[in-house]
């Protein structure tokens, strides 16, 4: 069998693709190859203005509207505005060891944005999904641990690294809770997620002087580009993958065709996964949509 490629896309004529963070890196590339293989695509970006340049350069049919994920009133506002059925969510969008920073309802950054606004925007939007939601992790999540007691880093001195490690482990503790409530309420939906490998995307840039420039050039040196980068995203998001699978990179060093890879002990703690999931509801004020998804 040939090596995955965005050539093994099918077509997708009549579906319909929301890619958070589409304006750049990973989500822009995953958004391109499917409209151009026929989907429909909206971009949900924070920023408008740079989302329609994107969108410019793309073919096909491609939709530019407004998602802050730090901001859950925009994630709300956003989801009521979706009024068509949605084939495939890609929960694409994040933010990468910045320093200490806050949601607009006071989550700390990382975890606001990369877990807790795609929690909301998820739960929001099942009642109209109809095929999966794609969740994008990192290998980052090896180094996470889930401090229920300090979630949100108000008390321990901040990491930015241990903050986007925490980040990246939920994303992939929510596909596992969300598959299983999939499975529970007898719906079709699958929840897969989806890590890059070492991609050289704006995530990676930092503010200049001579460490950027010397991490510039090891990222140049081993980092996939954003086309190979998208690439586990768009097989997590059409291939005949299980429910609660995992897609990364199948080659050495976290390069090559995407395969179904592996995840650490931690992320598969399934008592972990649903506590989160209790916890993220709490916070968001979101709910798991049974009996919509149900019928």
């Amino acid at each position: 069998m040939e090596p995955f490629s965005a050539a093994s896309v099918p077509d997708l004529t009549g579906r319909t693709v929301v890619v958070t963070g589409a304006n750049s890196g990973l989500g822009r590339v995953t958004a391109q190859v499917l409209a151009g293989r026929g989907a429909s695509v909206v971009l949900a970006v924070r920023d408008v203005a740079k989302g329609e340049e994107a969108a410019r350069q793309m073919p096909g049919d491609v939709d530019v509207r407004r998602l802050d994920l730090a901001d859950l009133t925009s994630v709300r506002a956003f989801a009521a505005g979706v009024d068509e059925p949605v084939d495939v969510l890609v929960n694409n969008a994040g933010v990468m060891i910045p320093p200490l920073g806050r949601t607009a309802q006071g989550f700390e950054l990382q975890l606001g944005t990369n877990h807790l606004g795609h929690f909301a925007l998820t739960n929001l939007l099942l009642p109209k999904i109809r095929g999966r939601v794609v969740t994008v992790s990192s290998n980052a999540h090896r180094a996470g641990a889930i401090d229920f007691s300090d979630l949100n880093w108000e008390r321990r001195r901040y990491r930015p690294m241990g903050a986007y490690a925490q980040s990246k482990l939920a994303n992939l503790l929510f596909t596992t809770e969300l598959q299983r409530r999939l499975e529970e309420a007898g719906s079709p939906v699958r929840a897969v997620a989806a890590h890059p490998g070492l991609a050289a995307t704006n995530l990676l840039r930092g503010p200049g002087g001579r460490l950027q420039a010397v991490r510039d050039r090891l990222i140049t040196a081993f980092a996939q580009t954003d086309e190979d980068g998208a690439l586990p995203v768009l097989y997590a998001a059409v291939a005949d993958v299980p429910g609660g699978s995992y897609a990364g990179p199948g080659g050495r060093f976290d390069r090559g065709a995407p395969a179904l890879v592996g995840r650490s002990r931690r992320a598969r703690d399934a008592e972990t996964a649903r506590r989160l999931w209790a916890v993220s509801e709490q916070l968001t004020g979101t709910t798991f949509p049974v009996e919509t998804v149900r019928s």
